[in-house]
């Protein structure tokens, strides 16, 4: 059965020391049902498609059947919550294994809200409905807008209710990824593994992930640049369309260089730097703006763990460490500079750009102006009646705009594919990602959500079906609030 559905996997996670992870099979629910599949996912994967949506599919992606040759595991893993030190580990998920695709990549497969484990920590293990359904949808939508993301092959209800603030409808979430080696998992193996699981995950992460370093003098510093590089791009790249994570935390920042994790996460509607969605962040730590900080903050942590392999002199150790964690800034810095650039047509360089970019930025702030529709309009070259549009700083703004990109060799039609390219007509609005798990969750009307994720899976299109999902919340709504749903 499990070989015609295509299931090829690999177990090298599960040869780490055993204190890096727990082997154990999920938990078995009682009546799953199949919400939403990925077929193109799973067809990438070398999954039968077909057979993956049978009864014995959707099995395993209940967790009540193992396929052969997996090898179900919870990793061990720690974490900065809030900054503050955490030991923690996969309470509700567990891997798979590594699936070995047609393409030779490997790929973790984890069932999400499968039961319970060591690391469960007096949680029930499980899963509700809308935050498996809320994952798939912004995961997916983040695929199509090509920034490095999990992505998700399926969420299967369970047919059992899990018990929260009121009884909720239980559901598992298939979770496809690079990997789950987080730097949480470099701070669980310094603080409680043995002397040398530091550089036993170090080797296997490279090995993994790097192996283009595995011949460089010190590959352990090779590593922690990678790591850099990947993460700047990766911020940079959230900064360009308005996400906000709402929980970088160390355990939620892979080394990988992929986004994981969505639990309070959303996009900005109206521009402003100081944006946070998610309930419990009552401070602002992971703000829109404090997201490039944040993000160097993990990398010391992670830094932190290498220190004995970067060099044997612990001084001299921090003195390298350091030294490449303030790489951080220019290497973001010019991933969101050339990304805005782009989203504004221009394919050169001027020393003026980024005072161009900046008084743009603010304009859209004292405007309160929605930031993926400001983008959207000028890249269709609509000014839609609005007071910034109508203002003087903006005709100003504009003019200086224009003669920038008559400076420019390439010609408009040029400039004008580059801002499709490069900005998204529609973003997983709030409120429409609202809208459709309230319809899945309340009247198991899955129609509202598939129609959402068919249109954000072409965000560069620029379709007239789109148009409906353009528009911003009513202001009655009031300020959105995102909550670390389980």
């Amino acid at each position: 059965m499990t070989k015609e559905i295509g299931w090829n996997f690999d177990n090298s996670y599960a040869k780490l020391p055993d204190s890096f992870f727990s082997h154990l099979q999920p938990t078995a629910v009682s009546s799953p049902e199949l919400i939403i599949f990925n077929e193109e996912l799973a067809t990438s994967l070398g999954l039968d498609a077909g057979e993956l949506q049978s009864e014995d599919g959707v099995n395993i992606l209940a967790g009540n059947k193992v396929p052969n040759g997996a090898f179900p595991l919870a990793q061990a893993y720690a974490g900065h919550q809030f900054g503050n030190f955490t030991m923690l580990g996969d309470g509700r998920a567990l891997l798979l294994g590594e699936q070995i695709v047609p393409n030779g990549e490997r790929l973790d497969i984890q069932l999400k809200g499968s039961g319970r484990t060591p690391f469960s920590r007096g949680g029930d293990g499980r899963a509700s409905l809308g935050p498996m359904l809320r994952e798939y949808i912004i995961s997916e939508a983040m695929h199509a807008l090509g920034i490095p993301t999990n992505r998700s092959l399926a969420v299967v209800k369970t047919g059992e209710p899990v018990f929260r603030e009121t009884e909720l409808p239980g559901a598992i979430l298939t979770r496809v990824a690079s990997s789950h080696l987080r730097v949480g998992t470099f701070e669980y193996a310094r603080r409680l593994g043995e002397e040398d699981d530091v550089r036993t995950l170090a080797d296997y992460t490279i090995e993994r992930h790097y192996p283009n370093v595995k011949a460089d003098e010190n590959r352990y510093l090779s590593l922690l640049q990678e790591v850099i590089k990947r993460q700047a791009e990766l911020i940079s790249k959230w900064q360009l369309v308005g996400f906000i994570h709402g929980v970088m935390n160390t355990d939620n920042m892979t080394i990988s260089g992929e986004t994981i994790d969505y639990g309070p996460c959303a996009f900005m509607d109206t521009y402003n730097p100081a944006t946070v969605f998610s309930s419990i962040d009552r401070q602002g730590r992971y703000a829109y703006r404090n997201q490039p900080p944040i993000a160097v903050w993990n990398l010391a942590r992670l830094a932190e763990c290498l220190l004995p392999l970067l060099h044997e002199d612990q001084d001299e150790a921090i003195k390298i460490a350091e030294g490449e964690l303030s790489t951080f800034k220019d290497l973001y810095h010019h991933h969101w500079l050339d990304g805005m650039r782009a989203k504004l047509g221009l394919f050169n360089e001027e020393k003026d750009d980024e005072s161009l970019i900046g008084n743009l930025l603010h304009l859209m702030e004292k405007h309160s102006a929605d930031y993926t529709n400001t983008f959207r309009a000028l890249t269709l070259g609509e000014r839609k009646d609005s007071a910034m549009f109508n203002s003087d700083d903006f005709k100003k703004w504009n003019d200086l705009w224009q003669e920038r990109l008559n400076r420019q060799e390439k010609s408009k039609e040029s400039s004008h594919e580059l801002m499709r390219n490069s900005n998204p007509a529609i973003i997983p609005r709030n409120h429409r990602v609202e809208e459709a798990l309230e319809a899945a969750v309340e009247r198991e009307d899955y129609n509202v959500m598939k129609q959402l994720i068919d249109v954000l899976s072409k965000p560069y299109a620029y379709t007239s079906d789109q148009d409906d999902y353009t528009t911003p919340p009513d202001p009655s709504c009031g300020p959105y609030r995102t909550y670390c749903g389980t």
